[in-house]
C-alpha cells in the first residue's frame, strides 16, 4: 500500500490514525480520547521566537517515560562524534574516495554506521559529523533517537523505509530524509542492501534558505517536502532502545514498541524531498554563478549568511553561458565541502569520481575543474548543452571537517587524487596582442 505524505516545509500540520484521536480546542485535556497520553516534544525553547519555535503535541499509547529503562554505556566503534581529533598520519590535502562497497557481515543502520569526518563541538552545538551508511539487515525490534542532531539521509544505493513515531517514510536514490534530534526510529532496506550518505547537524536545524533577490518561486519549493501522516505500532515485544547522547551511546531494554503516537499536531517533525523536483537557476547570459544558488536546506548560525551546515545538490540542468567557462571555476573557500555523488557524472571531475564516491575539500584548499574537465570546457562549442543523469551534492560548513581513522584507512582512498591537476601546465603567452 501506498504511503501518504502531508505536503509542506515546517507547516503546523495535524494527523490521526484513529478518527478523534486528535483532541480539538486544547493540547492536554484531562483524559485524551482511546485513553492515549498527550505528550510535547520540543525542538526548540519554550520562549524562541514563533518563528523558529519547534514542538509536536503527540498522544500515545504510553508517554515516552516508559519507553527507556535503565541505561547501560556500550560502544558503536566507527561512529564517532565532534571533537574528534586522531593522529591519522595522512599529510594536509585534497581527498577523494572510490565507492565503498558493503562488506559480508550483517550491518544494520546502527552497526552499519560509519564517520568519515567531523567538525565542531556535539557538546556546544555546533558543527556536523559526515557519515556512510552501509545496510544489509533491518533493525528488528530496535529503535534508536540521536540527542545530538539531526539526521539527513542521502541514499546512492537501496531503498530504505524510515518507521518513526511520528508515520513511515520511504526513501531512494535522489531523495532525502530528515530525523528531528530526539525522534525516535527504525530502519530496513527494502532491496537487500542498502549505500548512502548521512550528514548530522549539531546546530540549528536544517531550514529553507533566503531567496533574495531570485524572489518567491525556485530552488527547492515547500510544496515539494512530504511529512508522514500518523501510524503507530501497538506491539508488546522485547525491543532494544539506544541512544545516542553527548557522543555516547545507551542502550536499555522495554516490552513494547516505542512507535505509539497514534495522533499527533505540530511542526516538528520528520519528513523527505525529492531532489529531482530542485527548480535550479543559473547563468543565462555568461559566467558560473556562485554554488550556493543550488542550496537546498541550510542550517544557520547568528552571523549573517554563515551557515553551520548548507545542503547542496548539482543536479540535471542547461549550460548557456556565452564566451564563458561553464563548469565551477577554481576556487579557494573559507568554508569545508564534503561532496558525494548520487549517479552520473559530475561535470568538474571527468574521471574518477563514482557514484558513491566521496571527496573532501577543506577550508582554504584549493579545487576545481581536472586537467580534463578544463581543457574539453576551454575549446568546447558554446552551444546550449544539458547536463543529464546526474546528481552530486555537497554537506558544506563553516568548520574544517576532521578525519576520521576509518576515512584515512579506507583501502578505497585515492593516494593520487590532486594528480587530477598535474595536467595543467603553464600557457602563458606574454606577447602582446596573443590571446
Amino acid at each position: 500500500m501506498a504511503l501518504e505524505y502531508l505536503p509542506g516545509f515546517g507547516n503546523d500540520f495535524e494527523t490521526e490514525a484513529l478518527p478523534g484521536a486528535l483532541p480539538q480546542g486544547q493540547n492536554s485535556p484531562q483524559r485524551c480520547p482511546y485513553g492515549l497520553y498527550a505528550e510535547q516534544l520540543s525542538g526548540s525553547p519554550f520562549t524562541a521566537p514563533r518563528g523558529s519555535n519547534e514542538r509536536s503535541w503527540l498522544y500515545r499509547i504510553r508517554p515516552s517515560v516508559r519507553h527507556i529503562g535503565a541505561f547501560r554505556r556500550f560502544d558503536l566503534p566507527f561512529w564517532k562524534s565532534a571533537p574528534h581529533v586522531v593522529e591519522h598520519g595522512l599529510p594536509l590535502g585534497q581527498l577523494r574516495w572510490d565507492p565503498v562497497s558493503l562488506p559480508d557481515e550483517q550491518l544494520t543502520f546502527l552497526t552499519g554506521m560509519r564517520t568519515m569526518t567531523t567538525a565542531g563541538d556535539v557538546y556546544s552545538q555546533t558543527g556536523m559529523a559526515a557519515h556512510i551508511y552501509l545496510i544489509n539487515a533491518p533493525m528488528q525490534d530496535e529503535y534508536f533517537y540521536n540527542a545530538d542532531g539531526e539526521l539527513m539521509l542521502v541514499p546512492d544505493h537501496g531503498r530504505l523505509r524510515i518507521a518513526t513515531e511520528l508515520g513511515i517514510m520511504e526513501i531512494g536514490p535522489a531523495e532525502i530524509a530528515v530525523l528531528p534530534r530526539g525522534l525516535k526510529f527504525t530502519v530496513a532496506p527494502l532491496d537487500g542492501t542498502a549505500r548512502g550518505y548521512i550528514c548530522e547537524n549539531y546546530g540549528a536545524k536544517f531550514t529553507l534558505p533566503e531567496r533574495g533577490p531570485i524572489g518567491a518561486n525556485c530552488l527547492a519549493n515547500s510544496r515539494d517536502f512530504k511529512t508522514p501522516v500518523a501510524a503507530f505500532e501497538d506491539r508488546d515485544v522485547k525491543a532494544r532502545v539506544v541512544v545516542k547522547w553527548c557522543g555516547q551511546f545507551h542502550e536499555t531494554m522495554i516490552n513494547h514498541s516505542p512507535l505509539d503516537v497514534v495522533a499527533w499536531h505540530g511542526n516538528y517533525a520528520p519528513y523527505k524531498y525529492d531532489l529531482r523536483t530542485f527548480s535550479p537557476v543559473g547563468a543565462i547570459l555568461f559566467d558560473h554563478p556562485d554554488p550556493s544558488i543550488f542550496t537546498v536546506l541550510t542550517a544557520p548560525t547568528g552571523e549573517a549568511g554563515t551557515a553551520n551546515v548548507d545542503f547542496v545538490i548539482f543536479p540535471e540542468r542547461w549550460l548557456v553561458a556565452e564566451h564563458s567557462f561553464r563548469p565551477p571555476w577554481y576556487h579557494m573557500n573559507i568554508m569545508s565541502e564534503f561532496m558525494g555523488l548520487i549517479y552520473g557524472q559530475y561535470d568538474a571531475k571527468e574521471h574518477g569520481f563514482a557514484p558513491g564516491g566521496m571527496s573532501l575539500h577543506n577550508c582554504m584548499l584549493p579545487h576545481g575543474p581536472d586537467a580534463e574537465a578544463f581543457e574539453k570546457a576551454s575549446t568546447a562549442e558554446l552551444k546550449p548543452q544539458k547536463l543529464s543523469n546526474t546528481m552530486a551534492f555537497m554537506f558544506e560548513t563553516r568548520l574544517p571537517q576532521l578525519l576520521t581513522q576509518y576515512a584515512a584507512d579506507l583501502p578505497s582512498l585515492q593516494p593520487d587524487y590532486p594528480a587530477c591537476w598535474a595536467g595543467l601546465e603553464k600557457k602563458f603567452d606574454g606577447t602582446p596582442g596573443v590571446k
